[in-house]
């Protein structure tokens, strides 16, 4: 199993550097790469159009072009794959291509239906695909950061089951966890303390805040909490402190 997945992330980086050297300039190597994938285009495009096609047809060289441009705006640094980032964008331009061609009664997605109706129908429906697959992805990255999350949260001896049973009832006093918390990540030597010694220095933060000792051993878990998602520059759960804010 561990060799499989090495094979695997060897294969991802191979692509990724790849795509790096294309974007600096080497496009002998990007004509490689795209004749590599025709295959994957191919694919991709049919699946929209829900027919076999060709390499002539003009369904194929808008795939080609669209790949291209994945090529060029591709970053790993996003937690796409090149191949998942492609086959969005390819899905995407070929709708976009054949609503504009629809508009002139051109080119039809199924040369079985001439019913405009059912035209616009798989233009729905292939879209709504699009939109499940970012969100698939976008649901797989959530799990992958709380999984992250959890981790940092049990070098402190905490759990989820802490934060529910020790997060704040009133908002204001939310309001104020994090407050503080963000106050221990903008002081360093505060900062160090509570990563360092996994405790919040109660002591030190008493003469920096408007709220009791008390308060803030009450709070103590939640503070450690928003405190890690702070530092750890969590994309999603950012959302949530913001939302409390917000409140």
């Amino acid at each position: 199993m561990l060799g499989l997945l090495f094979t695997a992330f060897k294969k991802k980086r191979s692509l990724e550097e790849t795509v790096l050297k294309i974007q600096q300039g080497d496009n002998s190597l990007r004509n490689d790469t795209i004749e590599s994938f025709k295959p994957f285009i191919a694919k991709t495009v049919s699946s929209v159009c829900k027919r076999y096609i060709y390499e002539s047809d003009d369904e194929f060289s808008i795939g080609m072009i669209a790949f291209n441009e994945a090529i060029e705006k591709y970053s790993p640094e996003k937690g796409r794959s090149l191949l998942a980032f492609a086959e969005t964008l390819v899905k995407r331009r070929v709708i976009d291509y054949l609503r504009s061609q629809s508009k002139h009664k051109e080119i039809l997605l199924d040369l079985t239906l001439n019913d405009e109706n059912d035209q616009s129908q798989i233009y729905i429906d292939n879209e709504n695909s699009i939109n499940e697959y970012e969100m698939q992805k976008e649901s797989e990255r959530r799990k992958e950061e709380i999984q992250l999350y959890i981790s940092h949260l049990e070098d402190f001896g905490l759990s989820f089951e802490d934060l529910v049973e020790n997060s704040p009832k009133h908002a204001d006093a939310r309001k104020g966890a994090i407050m503080i918390a963000k106050l221990l990540m903008e002081d360093d030597e505060l900062k160090e303390i509570l990563f360092a010694k996994k405790r919040v220095p109660v002591k030190q933060l008493e003469g920096k805040v408007e709220v009791s000792r008390k308060t803030i051993e009450r709070n103590r878990k939640y503070i450690i909490a928003v405190a890690i998602i702070i530092n750890g520059d969590f994309l999603y759960l950012n959302d949530y402190i913001k939302g409390a804010i917000d409140e």
